[in-house]
């Protein structure tokens, strides 16, 4: 695979960037970062992130605690629907941004089941978005050796009424870009589709279908980008070829890399049926956890069941240094929900807004018939030796009715994949790899 510099900002046109916290929130500093370094090598790695500017309001804190309880929710509920051993790779953070834009267009028992969906029943609106706001002025630049980028936007049919409380409101909470287009002329999907390309730094050349159908009033998307370097990175020498059983038994072989047990720091634990092993990035504000059933035995599915945010909290809670190795594959996925997330939301709790009782009276300042048609999310990640790099987007169709050195961590099998902050415990991307060389 070829070599990209990773921790590299790519120059962007002068416009506001933000960084909302996973599934509800995230950081975001775009700035030129070092080359990454070869194992071996810490004097070279960046100066450790180790608390935040600030402390949490009790807002912030409890949008956060219980943002993860989506997070997990949503890829029980993916998985569920995909066959055992497929590749699932969700961004909780772009959904809960776009869907938490939509929600500020809701009213009634609407509103409440996405608020209540998203996690954060018993909270006013305007809590929930001074929690956005906050935690987006709060995590801006919390680590400027990591690139990450969160931008949203709303795109409305040209003569569609959109009420100026609405745009506001997402304006100032979510830094949204708000546009109208023809959603008639030959390039409107074009349009959008350019703006998620620009966002994701080409990764996803977009998520709109063209010709935009008839019915279709508003867009409310949200991307995210991130590039990291590894604060101790493999080194590409040692990668080799290593057997991966999948969850049917099968056995492949896909490049993996490996790392000594002398070559650095590494947090692992084993609680719950799981092994996790951590590996931070940068300044190791932010980092990536995986974790692989500790029974070789027994699969994904007999564990994901169980793995909610009160065991992923617990897991975490248990990480620590050990001289332990660890021996991974190089992996990059695209994943494309093409069946929608609508699914997922609705046996979540999210049921009226795709429906005829939804009201969004909010969006428009008035009555209206407009509900949530499709909500969809595409992602890329490519996960190798300097680094990782993935990119989400999510978008919101809206329409009208008509101790001591252990044995390497091998992770050799289907495993759960996440990228986190560690410092608020925000969740960027989760997932569940059953086949790194399927692409």
């Amino acid at each position: 695979m070829p070599k990209r510099p990773i921790g590299r900002s790519i120059p962007l046109q002068r416009q506001r960037w933000t960084a909302v916290v996973a599934s509800a929130l995230f950081m975001g500093a775009c700035g030129e970062g070092p080359s990454a370094p070869f194992a071996g090598d810490p004097a070279s790695a960046p100066d450790s992130i180790t608390e935040l500017p600030r402390a949490l309001t009790s807002s912030e804190a409890m949008v956060l605690e219980r943002s993860n309880r989506f997070a997990f929710g949503l890829l029980r509920e993916v998985a569920r629907a995909h066959e055992p051993g497929e590749n699932v790779f969700l961004s909780p953070l772009s959904a809960s941004m776009a869907l938490g834009m939509t929600m500020n267009g809701a009213a009634g028992d609407t509103h409440a089941e996405m608020r209540d969906m998203l996690g954060f029943e018993g909270m006013t609106r305007g809590e929930i978005n001074a929690a956005y706001r906050g935690l987006i002025d709060l995590l801006v630049g919390l680590d400027p050796s990591v690139e990450s980028r969160l931008a949203n936007s709303i795109w409305y049919r040209t003569g569609f009424p959109v009420a100026s409380d609405f745009v506001q409101t997402v304006r100032e909470c979510f830094d949204a870009t708000v546009s109208g287009l023809d959603f008639v002329a030959p390039d409107a999907a074009a349009t959008i589709n350019a703006w998620v390309e620009e966002q994701t730094n080409g990764r996803i050349d977009g998520i709109v279908d063209d010709p935009i159908d008839g019915d279709a009033m508003m867009f409310l998307l949200n991307a995210v980008y991130f590039n990291a370097s590894w604060t101790q990175a493999f080194d590409p020498a040692e990668t080799r070829p290593r057997d991966f059983t999948r969850s049917d038994g099968s056995v492949v072989q896909v490049p993996t890399m490996i790392r000594e047990p002398d070559s650095g720091p590494l947090l692992t634990m084993s609680a719950h049926g799981w092994r996790a092993v951590e590996m931070p990035y940068g300044g190791q504000a932010f980092a990536m956890t995986i974790l692989l059933p500790a029974d070789p035995s027994r699969s994904l599915d007999d564990l994901l069941p169980d793995l909610d945010a009160a065991v992923w909290d617990d897991l975490v809670s248990r990480l620590g240094q050990t001289g332990s190795g660890v021996e991974m594959p190089r992996f990059r996925i695209e994943y494309d929900t093409e069946l929608k997330l609508n699914d997922a939301l609705e046996a979540l709790g999210m049921q009226q807004a795709f429906g005829a009782q939804a009201d969004f009276t909010p969006m428009t300042g008035g009555p209206n018939d407009l509900y949530v048609h499709m909500v969809k999310q595409k992602t890329w990640v490519d996960v190798h030796e300097e680094g990782t790099e993935a990119a989400a987007v999510t978008s919101v169709e809206m329409r009208a009715t008509s101790a001591g050195p252990m044995p390497p961590i091998k992770v050799d099998r289907p495993f759960v994949v996440a990228v986190r902050e560690r410092l608020t415990g925000t969740l960027l991307f989760l997932g569940t790899i059953g086949d790194p060389g399927a692409s």
